[in-house]
């Protein structure tokens, strides 16, 4: 197996199992990103990116336009993104990505998280060193061959492709996930993508015995419930 199989089974993209959370998070984000950069999406990559994505994971469309009208009404929300970075059993690694209004509480939650599985938070750079920090498209519709076209075209370098049945992976600099999706759609433009993130991959992934991988699953559940985690990503073979 790849890298694509690997980023399936070991990085856990947007969390929120529950729908109230998902829904929450995609309103901080939306919001975020309309009032970074302009609620108009066709000037807005990253705005387009998040709605395009909405949709695709059926976000009520009440959510989305309430959040872009309190750009337009001005209402103010401060959000802040936050990183943190620690260990597991067995030397684990696990990162937390979180968007936050409070952050005394996010830590507070993301503390006892760790505490209660006996794991350790670590200080910044004390995991992410071991991760890749890549825009990672994937679809399906075009063979190998077309999508180098499409990339020459608009003459853009990937740092790896990968191929799985019919799903094409494609691994690019975080700043170049915009340029790679439009060369891909340039070429096809009914391309539907299966994934569109950039993501912290592990450069290996570890295997826990029984016990260990117990305590780990309970720290992702522990981690999945807080409010303010948008994006986990570790290092486990699960």
């Amino acid at each position: 197996m790849g890298r694509a199989y690997e980023v399936r089974k070991a990085a856990i993209a947007k969390t929120g199992a529950l729908k109230s959370k998902l829904y929450a998070n995609y309103a901080k984000e939306i919001y975020t990103a309309a009032k970074n950069g302009g609620v108009d999406a066709t000037s807005n990559a990253n705005l387009k990116r998040l709605l395009d994505k909405a949709k695709k994971e059926q976000i009520p469309s009440d959510i989305i336009k309430r959040a872009i009208d309190k750009v337009n009404t001005g209402i103010q929300e401060n959000y802040t993104e936050l990183r943190y970075e620690g260990f597991g059993p067995s030397n684990a690694t696990i990162i937390i990505d979180c968007l936050t209004d409070n952050v005394n509480r996010t830590i507070s939650y993301i503390r006892g998280a760790f505490a209660k599985t006996k794991s350790k938070l670590g200080v910044s750079g004390s995991v992410s060193y071991m991760y890749d920090n890549l825009a990672v498209i994937s679809f399906k519709g075009l063979n190998e061959e077309e999508v180098l076209e499409a990339l020459i075209n608009k003459n853009i370098d990937i740092i790896d492709i990968e191929i799985e049945d019919e799903l094409i992976t494609l691994y690019g600099k975080p700043n170049d996930i915009h340029k790679i999706k439009e060369a891909v759609i340039t070429f096809k433009n009914d391309i539907i993508f299966d994934t569109d993130e950039i993501m912290m991959i592990p450069k290996d992934t570890i295997n826990l015995n029984a016990d260990d991988l117990e305590t780990f699953k309970k720290l992702l559940e522990l981690l999945n419930n807080i409010e303010d985690v948008n994006n986990i990503y570790h290092n486990v073979s699960i």
